[in-house]
């Protein structure tokens, strides 16, 4: 499914806004931080990924809502989209 211009664009700042956690997150163990702060950095680069995967598949399910008959075609059947969905987990 096309994504609209507006939810790809989001989904690609929340990639960016990963892509640098985790560039921070290797120069924080290349320096030695504390596993503390090592490990908050972790789970906010976790947490950024998961939340860019959820927005990715909202915006693909509402394609599908707004384009039944071209999610069908496509082979985004209800069973489908429920085992992607799984995935995210």
């Amino acid at each position: 499914m096309n994504l609209l211009e507006e939810d790809r664009n989001d989904i690609i700042k929340r990639l960016k806004r990963a892509e640098g956690q985790l560039r921070g997150l290797q120069a924080m163990i290349e320096t030695g931080r504390e596993c503390n702060d090592v490990l908050t950095q972790f789970a906010a680069a976790n947490r950024a990924l998961s939340r860019a995967g959820f927005r990715f598949f909202s915006a693909t399910m509402e394609q599908c809502r707004l384009n039944p008959d071209v999610a069908e075609e496509s082979g985004y059947t209800p069973e489908a989209l429920e085992t992607m969905f799984l995935r995210l987990r």
